[in-house]
């Protein structure tokens, strides 16, 4: 069956969710060691487990101590996350790479069209030092599938960027700018908003989150104002990803992510982790606690991951990201902890 899930996981709907995750939990819980032992920890029977809200989340610091793979196999990549130095740096061992392209390819085009309609510039300086991060994978990826001449990296040149953009623009070409939080915001402080001739109408302006120590720590509300103020647009998108899933979540306008298909946010109570609330019934405005994720992306490590970041869950399964969690590490994608 192993073969069957990339066609399952990518083209399950809503009405098939339910079902497609109960599947992948079982099967984690029979391939997967760590996980295994997680549940078995917790007293919880497999036989239990009917509804997605008694599926157990693996809190995600096991990312860090442990390799967590559903089955043996040799990686074909190991992803790591940016961290900074005093941290222990998490690890995702992948099997195989294509499921990732899928995603994150999948993901985009449906909300933003085809690839090779775009510019993509990514301003990821310190993830592109690392190495090994997964952020820089897509990014590079995104760039190939792009075929534009323009598209690539940008280190600390902002000077070419700035230019780089100008140019575009003049050309009526649609851009993607994706960037970490911090080096966005070095950016628009270096270049004021009278020093652009044009505005960039034709540009999308993404962060990804990430101060990475360089900044204080900012809300995201507040990161988005001074970047329209810079830049001059109107709404500014962003990405929610990390090194331990292989999905990402989109928000166009007023920091609401949404989740394609395959992948679903829920809140774990504050008092007791073990209970999660669902989009629905449930929720009849929105909700707020720790993010719990699922994604179905991940078949081959864990699908089921408690995260530490703190949001706000809507009926119509869009989500917000208000901070980490206290205690939490400070990690490359955050932005305030609350």
């Amino acid at each position: 069956m192993n073969g069957e899930w990339h066609d399952k996981i990518f083209s399950v709907t809503e009405k098939g969710f339910k079902q497609l995750a109960l599947d992948i939990f079982h099967f984690q819980y029979g391939a997967n060691k760590v996980y295994n032992s997680y549940v078995n920890a917790l007293g919880i029977s497999p036989t239990t487990v009917d509804e997605i809200e008694k599926i157990p989340f693996l809190p995600i610091s096991f990312f860090k101590t442990d390799e967590i793979k559903t089955g043996k196999f040799n990686a074909e990549v190991i992803f790591k996350s940016s961290g900074t130095t005093q941290t222990i740096n998490s690890q995702h061992h992948v099997k195989n790479v294509s499921i990732y392209v899928q995603s994150f390819t999948t993901a985009f085009e449906k909300k933003y069209g085809d690839l090779e309609g775009w510019c993509i510039l990514g301003l990821l300086p310190s993830y592109l030092e690392k190495g090994d991060s997964s952020l820089v994978y897509m990014v590079d990826n995104f760039i190939k599938q792009s075929q534009h001449a323009q598209s690539g990296f940008y280190l600390y040149d902002l000077e070419k960027l700035k230019e780089t953009l100008l140019s575009l623009e003049r050309a009526d070409q649609k851009t993607l700018l994706i960037g970490v939080t911090y080096a966005l915001l070095d950016f628009v402080e270096r270049f004021p908003p009278d020093s652009y001739r044009e505005t960039l109408k034709n540009t999308i302006i993404m962060e990804t989150g990430g101060m990475k120590g360089r900044r204080e720590e900012l809300t995201r509300m507040e990161v988005h104002e001074r970047l329209r103020n810079g830049f001059g647009n109107n709404e500014i998108h962003s990405e929610y990803g990390m090194t331990e899933l292989l999905s990402q979540a989109y928000a166009k306008k007023e920091g609401r992510f949404q989740c394609p298909p395959w992948m679903k946010v829920l809140i774990r109570d504050d008092e007791d982790p073990l209970t999660v609330s669902v989009p629905g019934l449930q929720i009849v405005t929105s909700i707020s606690g720790a993010i719990n994720i699922i994604d179905l992306a991940n078949v081959y490590s864990c699908s089921f991951i408690a995260t530490d970041d703190v949001g706000k869950l809507y009926a119509d399964e869009s989500f917000e990201v208000l901070g980490r969690m206290d205690g939490s590490d400070l990690r490359g994608c955050s932005l305030l902890t609350v």
